[in-house]
């Protein structure tokens, strides 16, 4: 059910010039039935000038008189023809003037920390344009230099469940493109096969390249012993030096 505009001041009115009970005056105004009884007594709203429905074309008296005549009744809010639709209005989001230099800073933030987001995206989160979103990509735009990443939802560009649904969005269309291989990511793979073929043969080389340095090693070390082994033939015919 709709609810009038100046929900509480309504309320008040109401109480100061209805006997309807606070149970049909809460659910007209969207009010808990304490809050009624808290006006009431002066210890809600107690500032609030009262906002007279019937003269604002939000309720008839016939609606008052049927409240009246059964306690039970629900009062409805008269249909306005004119505002037929106006919560379905669509266009681009209103950012006030005083948070419209934070923008670009909030697309940069959205371009480098959620690359997947389209610019329709970006542009309905912070509200720009998208020439804006395409030369703050690729670092054209004329202030690229000083502008810094913030994140949009601290600067109240947007709500943080908005972010988070656009994002979820972005990655269902990005998974749903991943699913279908290119012709170049194709040509890259490689099968189980060819990959176990390419391990055995890393293995094998390092195998190779072990037993040949063992094998100069080993090479090595038979040379040094047969030196050692060597004897000098002179050596054994020569007399031990006398004592003179």
């Amino acid at each position: 059910m709709t609810k009038p505009i100046m929900a509480k001041a309504t309320a008040v009115w109401l109480i100061d010039n209805t006997v309807l009970t606070f149970s049909q005056i809460a659910n007209f105004c969207g009010l808990h039935e304490l809050e009624v009884q808290g006006i009431a007594d002066g210890d809600v709203a107690s500032g609030v000038k009262g906002f007279d429905p019937v003269t604002n074309n939000q309720l008839t008296l016939d609606e008052i008189n049927k409240g009246l005549e059964d306690t039970t009744y629900q009062l409805k809010l008269k249909h306005y023809a004119a505002a037929e639709g106006e919560q379905k209005r669509r266009g681009p989001r209103y950012t006030p003037l005083s948070k419209r230099q934070d923008r670009p800073a909030s697309i940069l933030w959205l371009v480098k920390f959620h690359p997947e987001l389209t610019d329709a995206q970006v542009s309905k989160l912070v509200g720009t344009t998208k020439p804006t979103i395409s030369a703050i990509r690729d670092r054209s735009h004329w202030n690229i230099q000083n502008i810094q990443p913030i994140d949009p939802v601290a600067l109240g560009l947007c709500k943080q469940s908005e972010l988070d649904l656009a994002v979820q969005k972005a990655n269902a269309k990005k998974a749903l493109k991943g699913s279908v291989l290119s012709d170049e990511d194709r040509r890259k793979l490689v099968s189980t096969n060819q990959s176990l073929n390419i391990d055995n043969d890393d293995n094998k080389g390092s195998s190779n390249i072990s037993e040949l340095e063992s094998f100069i090693l080993s090479d090595n070390g038979d040379m040094n012993t047969k030196k050692e082994d060597e004897v000098d033939a002179e050596s054994l015919f020569k007399k031990p030096p006398t004592d003179k």
